[in-house]
């Protein structure tokens, strides 16, 4: 007969690996989070979220140029056409001085920063919706796993530049999982474009990872799809917001 009290608690347990961790994201996510709500942890997740970031920035530089995102920005969001050719030129000298500064800037800042965002929403979401008692720690850490599938998008802009037409790379669909990546923009509405870029593949992926994950922080008080919906709605908000912005 074994000692009462002889089994290994689940708190006690060694936390898995980053990469038994990031291979269960993808295919058994209900387990790895499980784990990691147990064990949180930021480092590794955070650093393969940068250098993603940051690679598709590079590329996107090295490989379309500064000068030719924005003059494609331009000409696909209509305002060329009432450009003369010298305003254009213009215009598109005048955006590259900063654009090449402010894209090696957001490669390494915006990661962090949208993780901040999605941690505190999903502190919000568990701790005051669902009454958890998660801490941000917590939270940040299911943020920068679930944004894995992210860094998955990004290896695949990275792959379409590559590979694709770079007169038609556009930054804001950049991937085949867009539906507005099949949109001609400079043919269509602004805020039916807008829309259309929210309307991604990963963004869904992102969202049902999120809602796993702070299911996880509750203990299973809190059902995935319960806190699913709570962060589609908050997402939703987000996209009516910025199709608002677009009509002006």
């Amino acid at each position: 007969m074994g000692t009462v009290g002889s089994a290994v608690r689940p708190e006690d347990q060694a936390p898995q690996s980053f990469v038994s961790r990031l291979v269960g994201v993808f295919f058994s996510p209900g387990e790895a989070f499980a784990d990691i709500a147990r064990k949180p942890d930021i480092l590794a997740p955070l650093v393969v979220g940068i250098l993603t970031a940051v690679a598709f920035s590079e590329v996107m530089l090295a490989k379309i140029g500064i000068e030719r995102i924005i003059r494609i920005q331009l000409e696909q969001s209509g305002r060329a056409a009432n450009m003369t050719p010298e305003q254009l030129d213009a215009a598109v000298s005048q955006g590259a001085k900063v654009g090449a500064i402010f894209t090696h800037v957001i490669g390494f800042l915006a990661v962090p920063v949208i993780l901040l965002i999605i941690a505190a929403i999903g502190l919000a979401i568990v701790n005051v919706i669902f009454g958890g008692r998660s801490k941000f720690s917590t939270a940040f850490s299911i943020a920068a796993y679930a944004n894995l599938v992210g860094a998955l998008g990004g290896l695949v802009g990275i792959a379409v530049m590559l590979f694709g037409d770079p007169d038609h790379f556009n930054p804001a669909a950049p991937v085949p999982t867009s539906v507005a990546f099949f949109m001609d923009q400079a043919h269509t509405s602004k805020v039916l474009f807008s829309l259309a870029t929210s309307l991604d593949l990963f963004n869904f992926w992102l969202l049902a990872l999120l809602g796993i994950g702070f299911s996880a922080v509750t203990g299973g008080k809190a059902k995935p799809l319960s806190v699913f919906f709570a962060f589609f709605g908050v997402w939703a908000v987000y996209v009516l917001a910025k199709m608002g912005l677009a009509a002006m």
